[in-house]
């Protein structure tokens, strides 16, 4: 296990750090560490999306109004984009705050690519 050090900004904008031991084979292939509460909001917030997605396909199998269909697939899209808004301000505020402190320019290139992707 290594100790792994970062820094980022909780809701109410205060600047917190803190030490993490994380299995060494977890920071080489993936360079940084994700807590385990963002870890645990992001799963919720997929598993609402599929749960709309779900219903979205027993909607379409049961013939039920197009209107309806239309409002579900809306909920789905709106639970994605804010998984993704959620994603982003998780990479931001840890990962690449630690790629920058590590003078990690490919970090930072790689997400602004993503985020572009996902705009």
């Amino acid at each position: 296990m290594s100790k792994y050090t970062h820094t980022h900004i909780d809701s109410e904008g205060n600047v917190i750090t803190h030490t993490h031991e994380v299995a060494e084979s977890r920071l080489k292939s993936h360079g940084h560490y994700h807590s385990p509460e963002a870890k645990k909001r992001q799963v919720n917030r997929i598993s609402r999306a599929i749960g709309h997605l779900k219903h979205v396909k027993t909607m379409i199998e049961n013939d039920e109004d197009c209107s309806d269909v239309l409002i579900q697939i809306s909920a789905v899209t709106s639970a994605l984009r804010n998984l993704g808004k959620e994603i982003i301000n998780e990479h931001m505020t840890h990962c690449i705050v630690h790629a920058i402190e590590e003078g990690d320019k490919d970090a930072v290139e790689e997400f602004q690519k993503a985020v572009k992707k996902f705009m």
